[in-house]
């Protein structure tokens, strides 16, 4: 494996340098742009997408796709079939957030193996009695939390890899709070597909397909825990970075809280602001402050993004969602839940230290997608499917993609600012 794997990362590399590399893709298969204006390089605060791969590459291997128009995706077998970054070009910026003091520790079998990456595959629930983030019997807390070494520890197999798309598996078992084991293997696909590309916007897109069998012998089931799919993006923080996370408003989500705030301790007002009139609401993604957010099924909209103005950057997630009723989408609140199965479809986390004396994690804003509990029996399989979508253009241009994609407008989300300071100015120093 280690063989193949250095020539598919040589060839790979070698497409960075070349233009208009081409190849087959998966859903909405990448298409050539047409020209645009050129895209400012990263700066010593943003690195560029070359100088994150250049990195990257002293520590492991690494892959490149490349899209027709120039868009590039760094992906890692090391760190577990992870997106690292991104760009529209490679003198451009880098969209993901990399880790690089963990990843020049070489440490591995912490708390967190934090190498960062705006793509990364977990399993859900995080806490509760089925939580996988803490050992049967320990309390919720973050002391006690632990990362299952089988999401963060050793390399995941390279069963295909093309200038588009690349092919991970890993199979594995973890055991919840409750001391149920799950045994299941991964197939995890990461394909370029299509950004827009009107008005001088320039963009790299990409999905990852990811899909989960139940390996074991006996069928998950509610009364032992569940798992999900859960994706997790990282991406590079800024002063100006919102959150713009869309809700529905019509009566069938009239009995559910618009968005759960009291992960970590209730987010403050400044940091978290709800138009209910016109159905969004913003989050701040400065990883200055730690806070997530969530919103359930009767809430959550196929679609969130974040956006800054001073990057001219505006990024899109968008997932498939079932459009079955009443599905169990599981609960990772750290404590013991009453309610099991009346958890998040979407959330989005902003870092900052986890409690007085601790250093953060590293200084981060997410966004995560998640599929409902599988409730598979042996041999049955499931299948969550996260897209990113990374735009760069002047707001006149991105405006329109935005009241497409996210149904909302930026002049809205940059009017929010002066609402967030007229409250941040009461709040107590």
């Amino acid at each position: 494996m280690e063989s193949r794997l250095t020539h598919l990362v040589l060839a790979a590399n070698v497409s960075v340098l070349a233009a208009g590399a081409v190849g087959c893709g998966g859903d909405r298969p990448a298409a050539a742009s047409p020209p645009a204006a050129p895209t400012p390089p990263g700066s010593a605060a943003s690195p560029t997408f070359a100088d994150d791969v250049a990195f990257l590459g002293k520590y492991g291997p690494i892959l490149v796709l490349q899209s027709p128009g120039g868009g590039r995706v760094a992906l890692s077998a090391k760190y577990q079939g992870r997106v690292m970054t991104s760009a529209v070009e490679a003198s451009g910026q880098s969209f993901g957030w990399i880790h690089r003091d963990f990843i020049a520790a070489g440490k591995t079998g912490t708390q967190f193996d934090n190498y960062g990456g705006e793509d990364r595959f977990w399993l859900g629930p995080e806490g509760g009695q089925f939580g996988f983030y803490f050992p049967p019997g320990a309390p919720f807390t973050f002391d006690t939390w632990q990362v299952p070494a089988a999401l963060q520890e050793g390399a995941w197999d390279v069963e295909s890899a093309t200038p588009t798309r690349a092919v991970f598996r890993k199979t594995m078992t973890i055991t919840n709070a409750s001391g149920t084991a799950v045994t299941l293997s991964i197939a995890r696909t990461v394909s370029l597909v299509e950004a827009p590309a009107e008005g001088g916007v320039r963009g790299v897109a990409f999905a990852t397909r990811n899909e989960i069998t139940n390996t074991g012998k006996v069928a998950w089931a509610r009364d032992t825990g569940l798992p999900s799919i859960w994706i997790l993006a990282m991406f590079a923080p800024s002063a100006d970075a919102r959150v713009i996370v869309p809700f529905e408003t019509g009566p069938e989500a009239a009995g559910e809280p618009i968005v759960n705030d009291a992960y970590f301790g209730k987010v403050a007002a400044d940091r978290l602001v709800v138009h209910g009139d016109k159905g969004f609401l913003v989050f701040t993604g400065d990883g200055k402050e730690r806070g997530k957010i969530g919103l359930g099924p009767a809430r959550a909209k196929p679609a969130l993004g974040s956006y800054s103005a001073q990057s001219r950057l505006l990024t899109v997630v968008e997932y498939d969602r079932p459009e079955a009723a009443n599905l169990p989408y599981v609960n990772s609140m750290w404590e013991q839940q009453k309610q099991p199965y009346s958890g998040d479809v979407i959330n989005s986390y902003n870092d900052g230290s986890p409690g007085p004396g601790k250093p953060p994690l590293g200084g981060f804003y997410e966004i995560e997608t998640s599929s409902p509990g599988a409730e598979l029996a042996p041999g049955q399989s499931l299948v969550h499917t996260h897209r990113t979508f990374h735009l760069v253009g002047e707001p006149a241009a991105l405006e329109p993609i935005a009241r497409k994609m996210l149904g909302v407008s930026l002049a809205d989300v940059r009017g929010n600012d002066a609402q967030r300071a007229s409250i941040s100015a009461t709040r107590p120093k």
